[in-house]
């Protein structure tokens, strides 16, 4: 039986364990990511005019985007709740919840009634709704993340980990597909009555797959060893808690703030970006400005969303040879860099061009997405893993991504001109580059080792304090 203070390392999963630990957290996010990105893609072809009709097409895409933006503003709440369950309950438990309540909400969208049929009650809901998925969001990326980089292999945490992380454009690769596929086969009529309920219906039945997948996959193995090691210093106690395990969110505000605002400004970029690119590209697209197809718009996010898919893992695989910060700098130069050849490429208005204006701006944005679910779990200790992990992702989601595709639409309406959309991306690709480089590699960082504790130990100082230097690495990332 392992003492306090001497951590048993935790067994090593098989491979085929890890293959089937991985498949459960992609499914699931992919299944959430879904279902939130349908719900942008929505609000910038159709909720405008469903939910917003008395508007100005332009003020009404704002306010669509605003119920947008709502999402966003949830997230934080759902990382605290789920972030501190999550450490002291287990990741899986969590993740369960996560994937019913955004699937739930999902579906509920998808038999709202519109504006025509209840009037102001109808962007109410709507936005309720929104708040639910938010939640759900805010609590799915940590718990998913960190189920994969805690049972996987060391020497490959960045490859593994960065699964998950192609949830995202395979969530947005079925998104955009199944609404290209609508609107290539229905009427504008049709689609605008009925045909844009059906994607949202469909994420019923994904749910109960991924449900079906994650109650399969056993509890991350470093969190059983930081359960059995909290219950062994409790017992040596006494029966006190410490602060770690009794209030995470403390513990990592106390010993991670550092991290926690690296993690925020690492996300600035890589947010942004990631929803101008996807989001914005929609309405600027098909806008006056340019005056292309929403089918058109709609197919070149689905061939770039299977490029980004594609890359993330290798970018993944690239961080383990020579490290997390190289491979995330190197993302957010090139997303800086594209900013105006982006926009420049989409107003020669032909498809070719759009489609690699949104590639490349993918390609970029997954060096710095697919570092980032391992680098963001070498920073924090496992019994607040969780909860750090998921504060300093979704708190940046607020400033980040959430007001992304509202700040473009009001500046493409104020200036009639990408050139201002393009600075906001370089100055959040800026903001991005002094947190990460400020920041400490943590490529080489045993997640097993990290549990520092606030409990004072006999002598003098906490356990933190007086650990073995194996047990110091995770401390604070930024202040090594």
């Amino acid at each position: 039986m392992p003492t306090p203070d001497s951590p048993a390392p935790a067994p090593p999963t098989p491979p085929g364990s890890l293959r089937r630990i991985v498949a459960a957290s992609l499914i699931g996010t992919t299944i959430e990511w879904y279902d939130f990105f349908l719900y942008g893609s929505a609000a910038a072809l159709v909720f405008n005019k469903l939910f917003f009709p008395d508007s100005d097409p332009l003020v009404g895409t704002l306010l669509s985007f605003l119920t947008y933006a709502v999402g966003f503003a949830a997230r934080p709440i759902g990382a605290l709740v789920f972030g501190h369950y999550g450490d002291r309950l287990g990741r899986k438990k969590l993740l369960i919840l996560s994937l019913l309540m955004m699937g739930g909400a999902t579906c509920a969208i998808g038999l709202l009634p519109t504006h025509a049929t209840v009037g102001s009650a109808a962007p109410v809901l709507l936005t309720t709704l929104r708040l639910v998925q938010g939640f759900a969001l805010g609590g799915e990326w940590g718990g998913a993340v960190l189920l994969v980089s805690e049972h996987g292999d060391a020497r490959r945490r960045g490859f593994w980990a960065s699964w998950p992380q192609t949830g995202a454009p395979a969530g947005q690769l079925l998104a955009t597909g199944v609404l290209s596929a609508l609107t290539a086969t229905l009427s504008d009529d049709a689609f605008e009555s009925w045909g844009w309920r059906v994607p949202f219906l469909l994420s019923g039945v994904l749910v109960l797959i991924g449900l079906w997948i994650r109650l399969s996959v056993d509890e991350s193995p470093v969190f059983k060893a930081a359960l059995a090691r909290a219950e062994a210093r409790k017992a040596a106690a006494g029966g006190a808690e410490d602060t770690a395990e009794k209030m995470p969110l403390v513990a990592v505000l106390r010993d991670h703030w550092r991290d926690v605002l690296i993690a925020m400004g690492a996300r600035m970029a890589e947010n942004i970006s990631y929803y101008v690119i996807t989001a914005f590209v929609l309405v600027y697209a098909t806008s006056d400005h340019v005056g292309l197809g929403k089918q058109t718009a709609l197919n070149a996010v689905l061939v770039a969303s299977a490029v980004h898919f594609a890359v993330i893992p290798a970018w993944g695989a690239l961080s383990d040879r020579i490290g997390r910060r190289p491979v995330y700098l190197l993302g957010a130069v090139g997303v800086g860099a594209w900013a105006f050849p982006f926009f420049l490429l989409i107003d020669t208005k032909g498809f070719p061009a759009l489609v690699l204006a949104v590639t490349v701006g993918l390609i970029f944005h997954g060096a710095m997405y697919a570092p980032q679910a391992a680098f963001f779990s070498e920073m924090f200790a496992t019994r607040m893993r969780y909860s750090g992990a998921s504060i300093g992702a979704q708190f940046a989601s607020v400033a980040a991504g959430a007001p992304a595709p509202l700040i473009a639409t009001a500046l493409l309406a104020d200036y009639d001109s990408a050139t201002p959309i393009a600075l906001y991306v370089i100055a959040a690709a800026l903001l991005t580059l002094v947190a990460v480089g400020i920041a400490k590699e943590t490529r080489d960082r045993d997640l097993a080792s990290v549990e520092p504790t606030s409990a004072p130990s006999p002598g003098s100082g906490s356990a933190a304090e007086t650990a073995e230097p194996a047990e110091r690495p995770a401390r604070s990332a930024s202040a090594q």
